[in-house]
């Protein structure tokens, strides 16, 4: 009897491990993704919606080009490592760290090489020329970023998420910094070569190329970090060299490894390529349509830098998703090595329950505070199309995070071709939805927004029934689904109702600036997260239990027990 509720307890701390280290990577990328919409704040009003648009349409570029080399290098490492540890290979695991780093020299390399060589007709094929600015200074990033790759990759495996929480915290302040500094020194640089050249693209180019400086330079602070931490804790973190457990299985030599490696890492590339590249296939799409519709090369850049915006406010809640994805694929891998059904299917529900709970709410709210939250934001301009595209476009915050908390999923199960055939099928029917939009229907940059949640619902549905199949998992509808819808919109409305109370009562004088919108939007958030935490206790969607398995969970416990709420 012992033994049994021994093994019981064990397995219980591995699940609350699991939600714990998810969760600790989801709050730093929440913290990140608020940083980044704080500084993106001063940057807008440096660079403008047409700086924007050079700046993101860059990034979609540099997005691609990341995920051929390095984006899918922490997820494949982390695989490896977890594997191994769970045979307790300890020294095949420092022979992975060596061979992940020789990849990322050269699959980096070409990839930076590619980038900044082919700046001009990537710019010139995106219908922005001179977004080439910015794709030049972003070419070193993706080398610096290939390394990033495999020392998160590296301690993500053993189990713990702290190490890459901390590196993107640190990544993201000193982005922040250099990236609202550089932009506003070479704004200032455009501005005399506007005047000299008679033009009036040039500061919003540099300006956009100065934000892309401030990534590379956080990208840079990341890996120094890691360096260090490597070379402290680095041979550690998988057992020492005195350890005799570090004699089990065979030592894997570094040709098997990096073909190991190279076979991994192939299946995400594609997956997660064509998942991604959907941007900058919108991005050309739309600009070769609006070009033929008689749209200047600036005009296009606007509706494509407020498309940006609207980007960095889904991307917050996604953020979560794409946490939960880092810390579920390692674990699930060794529940999986381990033959452990039971605890793979509970890993399966839980990060699906998690990444909902955030989601849902998140879209609801999205939709209620469109107004008030852009015009905080984006103040010193018109946002009314950013406001509609928030609006119309908010449940691609729900589609998007379960899309890709269910590709983690499948590559725990080792289904790597799964998320690349659903990948191909949901791109042909977005790019199919795109055109119809675009030219038939003639709605502009709401085709992309409209094709894009069509792409992540795809996507939802095929990685659904393909987990079904493989895993034998039956989705749980109620907690998961339906209390969460509820429990927001009955959030959303209290939302609502407390933005346009305060909106009465404070008087116009105070209405003025981001300080006056912000008395606007901050009661309104808080009394959000009140009713919906509440909510979501009075109606069992989340249980005691799950509370405890959560960070500080047990002090939130004892607070809600005093208030009698549970």
């Amino acid at each position: 009897m012992k033994q049994g509720r021994k093994k019981s307890n064990t397995g219980q701390q591995k699940a609350a491990n699991f939600v714990i280290q998810g969760s600790i990577l989801a709050m730093a990328g929440i913290l990140v993704r608020i940083i980044g919409m704080l500084y993106r704040m001063p940057l807008n009003d440096i660079i403008g919606k047409q700086g924007n648009g050079y700046y993101t349409s860059a990034y979609n570029v540099y997005n691609i080009l990341l995920i051929l080399s390095s984006y899918s290098m922490p997820v494949a490492v982390s695989k490896m490592i977890s594997s191994r540890l769970a045979r307790g290979e300890y020294k095949n695991c420092r022979r992975i760290l060596k061979t992940g780093l020789i990849y990322a020299t050269i699959a980096g390399g070409i990839a930076a090489a590619v980038l900044w060589f082919g700046a001009d007709a990537f710019a010139e094929m995106i219908k922005t020329p001179f977004s080439r600015y910015a794709l030049k200074t972003l070419a070193p990033t993706i080398w610096i970023m290939a390394y990033l790759g495999v020392l998160r990759g590296y301690f993500q495996g053993t189990g713990t998420m702290v190490p890459t929480a901390v590196s993107q915290i640190l990544e993201q302040i000193v982005n922040a910094v250099v990236s609202v500094v550089a932009a506003g020194l070479l704004f200032n640089v455009g501005v005399s070569m506007n005047a000299a050249q008679g033009a009036e693209d040039y500061s919003y180019a540099l300006g956009a190329a100065g934000g892309t400086i401030g990534t590379g330079a956080g990208a840079l602070t990341a890996l120094i970090f890691f360096m260090i931490l490597t070379a402290t804790k680095g041979r550690s973190a998988v057992g020492s060299s005195g350890d005799r457990r570090e004699d089990r299985g065979r030592v894997e030599s570094y040709g098997r490894l990096f073909y190991i490696l190279t076979v991994t890492v192939v299946p995400i590339v594609v997956s997660s390529g064509i998942y991604n590249c959907s941007n900058v296939i919108d991005n050309y799409l739309f600009g070769q349509g609006m070009d033929k519709l008689g749209y200047s090369a600036a005009a296009i850049a606007i509706f494509w830098g407020a498309l940006g915006q609207y980007q960095l406010l889904f991307n917050i809640p996604v953020a979560v998703s794409n946490s939960l994805s880092s810390s579920l694929i390692p674990s699930l891998t060794r529940a999986v090595s381990s033959g452990n059904r039971e605890q793979t299917l509970e890993r399966i529900a839980t990060s699906i329950r998690f990444s909902l709970l955030i989601a849902i709410p998140a879209a609801v709210g999205i939709t209620v505070l469109a107004e008030p939250v852009c015009n905080l934001l984006f103040i010193s301009e018109d946002n009314s199309l950013l406001i509609r595209l928030s609006m119309v476009g908010s449940l691609a915050v729900v589609f998007y995070s379960l899309s890709t908390v269910t590709n983690a999923i499948l590559q725990g199960l080792n289904r790597m071709d799964a998320p690349i055939r659903h990948a191909v099928a949901a791109l042909v029917i977005h790019v199919a939805v795109l055109e119809l939009f675009l030219k038939v229907l003639k709605m502009g940059i709401y085709s992309v927004v409209f094709a894009n949640i069509i792409f992540a619902l795809v996507m939802c549905l095929l990685n659904a029934r393909t987990i079904e199949v493989v895993a034998g998992y039956d989705q749980e509808y109620k907690k998961s689904f339906l209390l969460p819808t509820v429990c927001a919109l009955l959030m959303g409305a209290a939302a609502y109702g407390v933005y346009r109370g305060v909106e009465l009562i404070l008087p116009s004088s105070l209405m003025r600036g981001r300080l006056g919108m912000a008395l606007v939007v901050l009661p309104a958030v808080a009394a959000a997260i009140v009713v919906y935490g509440v909510l979501l206790v009075k109606t069992g969607a989340v249980n005691e239990k799950e509370l405890k398995g959560m960070p500080m969970g047990t002090k939130l416990v004892r607070i809600l027990k005093k208030v009698r709420l549970l």
